[in-house]
This record gives structure tokens, sequence and C-alpha cells, in this order.
């Protein structure tokens, strides 16, 4: 009876986002305030529908209910009940039922925290939302129910797929959902302005909260997708140009280009035309990663492979709402006229740079990844575009944007020089070459990205902390120090951002350019060296998990006469799945990893064996920590919190 309410509360949502959709949008257009009232009870009323509907697929999962279709095919009894609850979203109706909830959920915040927007905006904003939130419903409802019953439920079930029964993998999909999903509200915010004909300084102000938010979800989901492949996948390498991993790649570029972009409509009324295409493209690219994971044109470790049908149903959604979207642009453009004038040499011209970076490293990343179907598709050709590309053809617009980042901080607005931006950024920079050269000369004679990593992470890193102490006036130590202390969050967050992004340089710099990797096949009792450690397979042995059997080895690490660890790489195979897992054993620390994968037994004796040793791995995760940590910051700032209509807002006229 539950599942049934629960599909019942999916179809009465659909039905209210109708209304939703269209009674606030025409109330809007007339003035009438009483149907623009609608769409905030109606978009709270979406979201605990939805909520509910997902709450009783999840009690299927946690109860094993297997007349569920769903639950029956993605879950099993022996399942510990952490991947039961991730089941829930580890499938594609799943998972779109998690990505409808995330969509109301942002619109039942924009209810509830929207009062300060002028009404006809949030009416107009909501009813965007609501339209986005039609399509999916009608894509759920009609084409990846959850809901369906089985007539013959059977004693268990097949299991989730074994890759994703990680904790990693538990958090990433919500995290990542929260970005996607979350960019539609800067949609919202840009098709509401071009239909109600008004972009200016207030607009960027609230807009740019829910970008932030948006962008700091999809940071932390990015990073923990890398990290799950990183220990999971037994590779031993934190980005692979995954079709699926650059579905998310994508959206997040554009969305930091946004944020940036929405600072200079804020504070100087320029860039709109721009700053509106950016929160189009934004949530286009959300939608092309959604039709790349779930229609099965791309193959992919973690995509759910779907007929074609879903891809067609998920491929017009796209063409509506990026088709219409950039019709109404065209058709408003004379409204979003740029005001605010401004000299090459200045922040805004620093910031364009950085947004046509930004974009143009996406458009990069994108043509890579949809390049071998269109081959296929036009030139019955079958290619593959694999790291050498994206590595070639990214990292150089990567390495300018490291380079203007700290420079464009410390340019004044509307006019700048040069000179006056660049000497408190003179020590950092003597000690980014002094350190690059070092790195350089210790290395001898290796590959140039090694320092180039360590200059440019210690520049972007030096930079945040120059603009900081700009900021702080030119009194004494302890006055800074304490002015330091009471820069309004935005300042910090923006500094701590921007120092996260040289920490995560750095460290994908320094461990793809100073690794050491060997792969043999050893015996029991061998021992071998691989950089500074050495390493010896003492046992392997046959263990019983909880629902998979397990070739666990017990391999040492030694330095010298000295046994550092014991680390237990594992080789797990899935009975019910039918499927080998690889599980690396990783030492981490701070200066380095030490990660080892046991393979599989070789029929002259013995097992195949790989050690890597990665410096400074661990760098690129804290930078993308930091880098999140720093959207926390800004986005607790009030001024971000509390809209700019009080601050915008013309004085009232005494009456006579």
């Amino acid at each position: 009876m539950l599942i049934e309410l629960g599909h019942f509360a999916l179809i009465l949502a659909f039905g209210i986002a109708i209304a939703q959709m269209i009674v606030p949008m025409v109330g809007a257009h007339k003035g009438n305030a009483a149907w623009m009232a609608v769409a905030e009870p109606a978009a709270i009323t979406q979201f605990l529908l939805v909520g509910f509907s997902f709450a009783a697929l999840t009690w299927a999962f946690v109860t094993s209910d297997f007349s569920v279709q769903l639950v029956y095919a993605n879950s099993h009894t022996d399942k510990p009940m952490i991947y039961k609850i991730s089941g829930v979203w580890g499938n594609h109706e799943g998972s779109m039922l998690l990505w409808m909830l995330t969509l109301t959920l942002f619109g039942a915040m924009a209810a509830w925290f929207g009062g300060n927007l002028p009404m006809r905006l949030r009416a107009r904003v909501l009813a965007v939302q609501a339209s986005i939130g039609v399509a999916f419903f009608a894509f759920i409802l009609f084409t990846s129910n959850p809901f369906l019953r089985l007539a013959e439920p059977p004693l268990n079930g097949r299991d989730l797929n074994p890759l994703l029964q990680d904790p990693g993998l538990a958090f990433h999909p919500p995290f990542l959902y929260l970005g996607y999903v979350g960019l539609s509200m800067a949609f919202s915010f840009a098709v509401a302005a071009l239909i109600e004909g008004r972009v200016d300084a207030a607009w960027g102000r609230w807009v740019r909260p829910w970008t932030l938010a948006a962008w700091m979800f999809l940071t932390i989901g990015i990073a923990l997708g890398s990290w799950w492949a990183y220990y999971e996948l037994g590779w031993g390498g934190f980005w692979f140009w995954d079709p699926v991993e650059n579905a998310s790649f994508m959206p997040w570029l554009i969305a930091t280009a946004l944020l940036h972009s929405a600072i200079v409509v804020e504070k100087r009324e320029a860039l709109k035309s721009w700053t509106i295409l950016l929160a189009i493209l934004a949530f286009g690219f959300s939608l092309l990663g959604t039709f790349i994971v779930r229609s099965g044109v791309l193959t992919s470790v973690h995509a759910f492979a779907n007929d074609p049908e879903r891809g067609v149903f998920i491929l017009m959604i796209l063409g509506v709402f990026l088709g219409g979207s950039l019709t109404l642009y065209a058709a408003r453009a004379g409204v979003m006229q740029a005001q605010g004038v401004f000299s090459t040499v200045s922040r805004e011209s620093a910031l364009i740079l950085n947004n046509v970076l930004l974009a143009v490293s996406a458009f990069v990343v994108f043509i890579g990844t949809v390049w071998p179907l269109v081959a296929e598709m036009v030139f019955g050709r079958t290619l593959s575009v694999g790291p050498p590309f994206f590595d070639a053809a990214f990292t150089p617009f990567m390495v300018a944007l490291a380079i203007i980042l700290p420079l464009g901080s410390m340019l004044a607005w509307k006019r700048g020089t040069l000179g006056r931006a660049t000497k408190p950024l003179m020590p950092w920079l003597v000690l980014a070459v002094a350190l690059g050269a070092l790195a350089f000369a210790i290395q001898s004679g290796r590959s140039a990205l090694g320092p180039i990593g360590v200059a440019l992470g210690v520049w972007v890193v030096g930079g945040a902390i120059a603009d900081l102490w700009m900021r702080a006036g030119r009194e004494g130590l302890v006055t800074r120090l304490r002015r330091i202390a009471r820069l309004p969050r935005a300042d910090w967050g923006k500094a701590v951002a921007h120092i996260g992004m040289g920490v995560t340089i750095f460290g994908i710099a320094a461990m793809l350019a100073w690794q050491k990797e060997d792969i043999r096949i050893a015996q029991i009792d061998d021992r071998w060296s691989v950089g500074q450690f050495e390493f010896t397979l003492d046992e392997v042995r046959q263990v019983n998990g909880p629902n998979y059997v397990t070739t666990m080895a017990d391999m040492g690490i030694w330095r010298g006469d000295t046994r550092l660890a014991t680390l237990s790489p594992e080789k797990r195979f899935y009975p019910v799945a039918n499927m080998p897992t690889t599980e690396a054993a990783i030492r981490n620390g701070i200066l380095r990893d030490i990660y080892v994968v046991i393979g599989d037994p070789q029929a002259q004796g013995g097992y195949a064996v790989r050690v890597y040793v990665k410096p400074f791995a661990n760098w690129i995760w804290g930078g993308a920590i930091l880098m999140a940590l720093g959207g926390i910051f800004s986005l607790s700032d009030r001024r971000l919190r509390v809209g700019a209509a009080a601050a915008k807002m013309p004085k009232a006229v005494p009456a006579e």
C-alpha cells in the first residue's frame, strides 16, 4: 500500500507542478497578486509530495520488498544497510526520483527564502522551475516509473552493482545532484529576468547565492567521485576523462565562470548578456550530462546504460529548454545593455579573461566527449578520445587561468594599473619561481610538469594571501591581523577557494610528475624496492564478506629494516551479481600515498601485484575541500543571504 501511495504522491506532484508552471506566470503577466501567490505553497507542496514518494521507495529498499521491481533488480537481503539505502539512487529510476527530490527542494527553498524578491520575479522564477519539474515528472511517470510491482515476488534480489557498494559512491550522487540540479535555479532566474526584461545589479545579487550553493555541492560531488575512482577502481588514478566525469566537470567550469561574471553584474552592471548566457549554458550542460549518463550513447564505468527511447526523451527536454531559452535570449538582447564602462586594465577585464578561459576549456571537454559519437554517426568511424587529447588541449587554459588569477584579484575596479597590482605580488612571484627552479633541479631533468605545478600552486596561494593582506590596510602588523579577522566572510571565502585551487593544482602536478609505479608477478615472501621503500608479499588468503568472497593479501612496507605498515589489498567477487571488484589498500600520508593492488593468481604461480608511490596525492582532495569550504564561507556572508532588494529599493515618498 505504501508503494502505491508513493506512486500517487508523484502523480499528484506532477499535477501541482503543471498548475505552478501556468498560474503564477499568468498572474505575473496580468499583475494578479493572488495568482502569483500560488507559486509558493505549490512549490512547498511539490517538495513534500516528492519527499514522501522518495521515503516510500527508500522504505521498500530498507525492508527488502522484492515485490517492487526496482528493489528486486538492485538489492539483496545480505547487503549492508548503508548500501540498501544507497541502492535507492544506485539505478536509473531511483536516481531520477532523487533528481526530482533535489529539484523540488530548490523550488521550496526559493519559496521559503525568496521573500526579499519582487513578487513578479519570484512568481516567474518558481514558474520556470516548475516547468522543469513538469518535464521530468513526465519522464519519470511515462518512461522510468520506480514503483512498478512484480506479480510474483522472488525470495531475493539481484544485488546492487558491486562498484556502487562503497561509502564514496553512497554520498557522491546526492552531492552531485545538489550541484547539477541546483544550477536550475540560476537558469530559472535567467529566464525569469528575460521574460521580465530586467537584468540589473539586484538580479546579480539574487542569483549569486543559488549559483554559489550549486557550485559548492558540485565541487564536493566531483571530489567524492574522484576519490572513489582513486581507491576503488584500482587503476591508481584520480581522473580518467570518462564521459560521466566530463558530464559533471563541464557544468562546474561554466558555473565557476558564472559566479565570477555575476560579480561584475552586481558591482558594475556590466556583462549582463554574458552572465545570462552562462546561466542558461550551465543548466544546459547539466541536462547534457543527464543525457550522457542515461541514454547509453556513450559508454562509461558508472553510467546508466538504458534504452534509446529514454535518451530521446531527455534529448527532447534538452532541446526544448535550451532552444527555448536561447530564443528568448536572442529576442531580449536589447534589454541587456551594459551600463558600466571600464578600461582594458581593470578587474572587469581580468574577470572577462577568466570567463573566456573557463568557457573555452568547457567546450574543449565537450568536443572531446561527444566527438566519438559524432564520428560514428556522421562518418561511420569508431574513435576513442582519451586522456592524451584532454591533457594536451585542456591544460594550457588552466595554466593561463592560474597565472591571471592572483593578478586579477589585485586589480582595481573600472580602471587599474599593472604596476600597482603587481607590487604586492612580487615576493610571491619570486618565491614561486625559486621553488619551481628548486623542484626542477632536484628532479634531475624529468618532465617540466612538476616544477610548473609547484610554481603555479605557490603563485595562486600567495596571490590569495596577498589579496587578504592588502584588504587589511597599511597599518602595523597587529592592526592588520585584526582587520583581516574582521573581513567579511565573502572575502575569506574567495581567498580560501583560491587557495584550494592552488593546492589542487600543485597536488595534481606533483602526483603526475613524481609518482613511481611497479607492476610485477610476486611470489609469497618476495621482496622488492619501489622508490625509497621496500615491499614484501607476506600472505594471500580467502575471506568471506557479508555478500562477497575476497582474495586478501598482506603486504609489508619497509624502510631498511623497519616495518612501517602492513596493507591488505583485496580482489572481491560478488556471487549474486557475478562480478569482481578491486579494493586497493592505501597508506595515506600528507607527503605521499603508498598504494598497493593485488591481482589475479598466475598460471606459473604467484600473483599480479601493482605498487604506486604517489607524492602529495591527498593535496588534490584537500584543495577541493578548501574550495568547497570557501563556498560555505561566502554563502554564510549575510550580504549574500539578504537580497539586494532592500538595498536597491527607492526611498518611500512621504504622504502630503
